[in-house]
């Protein structure tokens, strides 16, 4: 069943009204969405990875549903925060996994994989993760574009549309959260933005 963008938003706005059927509408409409998501998330992780595709879109699905105070606007909204959701999920995982926290021992990643940068590997994800919690201390709406970009897999315009700038706008603030992202993560700088 392919996803219409103007249906998700119908049916998002209907479960904030407090339809509790519209869940049920509406997720045939995501799942797959979601899958490619969370599959994009683990795709790079190692063969015998005990967390699962289906996994961290049920555990999704599960946190979804307890979100009754969310004022869902539309469909770039709703994959923001599923893909914050599955973000956290990760970094979870990989703490209890015992994985080392980013600071005395920092990771080195390299320009290339930052470009690309994804939740590859757990160490990473924690590291961006920390990253990410910094940046926003600092600013929080290059922290939201980092975010909705790699974990809710929007594109420059859902992500104008998400945060109410414009595409230009989240050209010249991607580049920004990049090249802070990578003195943070690569070169080990703590510094302001």
């Amino acid at each position: 069943m392919p996803e219409t963008s103007a249906e998700i938003t119908r049916l998002l706005v209907a479960w904030s009204r407090g339809d509790e059927t519209a869940i049920d509408r509406l997720v045939p409409l995501v799942h797959d969405r979601l899958r490619r998501l969370a599959g994009r998330f683990l795709q790079s992780e190692r063969p015998d990875h005990t967390l699962q595709t289906q996994a961290v879109v049920n555990e999704a699905y599960l946190r979804l549903i307890d979100q009754d105070q969310v004022d869902w606007r539309d469909r770039a909204h709703f994959f923001a925060i599923a893909g914050r959701m599955m973000r956290r999920i990760l970094v979870d995982y990989a703490r209890r996994r015992g994985y080392v926290k980013h600071g005395g021992e920092a990771l080195r990643v390299s320009a290339e994989e930052l470009e690309r940068l994804t939740v590859d590997r757990s160490p990473e994800l924690v590291a961006l993760d920390e990253a990410l919690k910094t940046l926003a201390s600092r600013d929080q709406q290059l922290a939201q574009l980092v975010e909705l970009r790699y974990f809710g897999g929007l594109n420059r315009n859902e992500i104008a549309e998400v945060l109410g700038i414009s595409s230009a706008t989240v050209t010249r603030r991607w580049r920004m959260a990049k090249a802070w992202l990578y003195r943070y993560l690569v070169q080990g700088e703590r510094d302001e933005l």
